[in-house]
């Protein structure tokens, strides 16, 4: 499983740095309970299908997305508005998007696109019976995190 889940943690670092310009830092990743998933204030969903399905999400606070839009737009936000829900689904497509291309070699995949859920508090239940979740977190700016969320369940190995 290790072999479907680096390319994330790899691809989430690269986003970051390149196109965020900040570098960020991985925690210790853990499994979680699927039902029990206390999400941030802001949560982006990005779902594959295919050979395998799952999904990825990316969920953080609120002052977290404020700071990463105010980067990327280069203006400042004072509240959750368009624009960081805005960048923070762009967040989540560009690491989907990037993870694909690193596993369409072991497998065909196709992704679907972004949902943001939003709300203090939120919790993000994970259906299904097999695939794992494992909980990537990452340290931002000097003490903000956000978690990268992911499962994947292989459908079908390709030949």
């Amino acid at each position: 499983m290790e072999q479907y889940i680096k390319p994330f943690v790899d691809v989430c670092m690269d986003v970051f740095k390149q196109f965020i310009g900040c570098e960020i830092v991985v925690k210790t990743p853990y499994f979680s309970e699927k039902d029990s998933i206390e999400g941030g204030d802001i949560s982006a969903v990005i779902g594959f299908t295919g050979e395998a399905r799952g999904a990825v999400i990316v969920s953080m606070q609120k002052e977290v997305a404020i700071k990463l839009t105010d980067i990327l737009t280069g203006s400042q936000h004072l509240v959750v508005d368009d624009d960081v829900l805005d960048a923070v689904g762009e967040i989540v497509n560009i690491i989907a998007g990037n993870v694909k291309q690193k596993l369409e070699e072991a497998m065909k995949m196709v992704i679907s696109l972004p949902t943001i859920v939003e709300g203090a508090g939120h919790v993000i239940r994970w259906p299904g019976n097999q695939a794992r979740l494992l909980c990537i977190p990452f340290k931002i700016f000097e003490d903000d995190v956000f978690t990268l969320l992911v499962a994947i369940e292989v459908v079908h190995q390709a030949l």
